[in-house]
């Protein structure tokens, strides 16, 4: 990472911030506190990027994706850390890459996936949706056929 990519990609991501509705030009900070709780994230993290003093970790740059509603691969790239050859996408015609490739499954489709019994589908969703920062809409089971 050179000190090139670091304006680059924070310069790219305050905009996306701003565009995001966080007021992080406030002299109370509040818009970087607010970005910093919803992603779940340091302050200082958020801080240190928007200052160009540092890069975030890994594990920053996916909680800021997933707030900033920007797929990581899109993140990791424009940061500079890794290339478009390093994280290709899958091409279309890939045999296990079809249209649900580029979605993000259901909680009822994983629970299907997975063969939970479908009268324990409403347990394994409230469970597992405990765990996704935003479940995705949801469905009614399908009876077991």
């Amino acid at each position: 990472m050179t000190a090139s990519d670091l304006e680059q990609f924070a310069a790219w991501i305050e905009d996306l911030i701003r565009r995001r509705g966080y007021d992080i030009d406030s002299p109370r900070g509040g818009g970087k506190s607010r970005l910093a709780d919803e992603a779940g994230v340091h302050r200082a993290a958020i801080t240190r990027l928007l200052q160009r003093q540092s890069m975030p970790d890994l594990e920053t740059t996916r909680r800021l994706a997933h707030v900033l509603g920007v797929p990581v691969r899109d993140m990791l790239i424009r940061s500079g850390r890794l290339s478009e050859d390093d994280l290709p996408l899958p091409a279309a015609g890939d045999g296990a890459a079809g249209p649900a490739a580029a979605r993000r499954l259901t909680l009822e489709e994983a629970a299907a996936g997975l063969g939970v019994p479908a009268d324990q589908w409403e347990m394994f969703i409230k469970v597992a949706g405990q765990f996704l920062p935003a479940a995705p809409a949801r469905r009614a089971p399908l009876a077991k056929e």
